[in-house]
């Protein structure tokens, strides 16, 4: 079975992280919640606080399929902020293993070069921060090992890729059609 990383920092988008945790543990995947703080609890952007699976210096990074950042504010500046994350996503990025943000955690990738000459998505008004990326408005973005999605309007986009990635199209759109969504056309 895969295993994906879902971060939460203080200031995490609710919706963009709790989809992705959701419909991908729906979709087969393991997955973790890890906060970057030494307390298990996080408190999002909205003031809902989640318990997650374990804190960041717990975390077995070598078991882990992908990482996922989702965004919200101030939850990327502090995902950014965190160098033993920063130094995880760089590690998985250079050995080709599977990286991805959401909404704002896009801007991250491209403050590391990361993004440089890809396709990639963000929240709008922050695309100015995919450094050398060609940008684009669409939902989600998979450009080899890197995937970016738009926000908390796509977060099941963005989650239904991921699964899609590892157990297939096919997985990916029974699903869709399990929780009822409909793709916007």
């Amino acid at each position: 079975m895969r295993k994906i990383a879902v971060f939460f920092g203080e200031g995490y988008e609710e919706i963009e992280a709790l989809t992705v945790v959701d419909i991908c543990r729906r979709g087969g995947l393991e997955v973790e919640m890890v906060s970057i703080t030494d307390e298990r609890a996080a408190t999002g952007s909205h003031g809902i606080t989640v318990q997650t699976d374990r804190i960041f210096r717990e975390a077995d990074f070598g078991g882990y399929d992908m990482l996922v950042l989702p965004g919200g504010m101030p939850g990327t500046k502090n995902l950014e902020a965190h160098g033993g994350l920063m130094a995880q996503v760089d590690a998985f990025y250079a050995a080709g293993k599977y990286i991805a943000a959401i909404c704002a955690a896009p801007s991250i990738f491209g403050h590391r070069g990361i993004l440089k000459g890809r396709r990639a998505c963000s929240y709008p008004g922050f695309e100015s921060h995919l450094e050398g990326a060609q940008v684009t408005a669409g939902p989600v973005e998979i450009s080899d090992n890197v995937v970016t999605s738009r926000g908390m309007g796509t977060a099941i986009d963005f989650a239904l890729a991921i699964v899609g990635m590892f157990n297939g199209t096919g997985k990916a759109a029974e699903m869709g059609e399990a929780i009822v969504y409909r793709q916007s056309e």
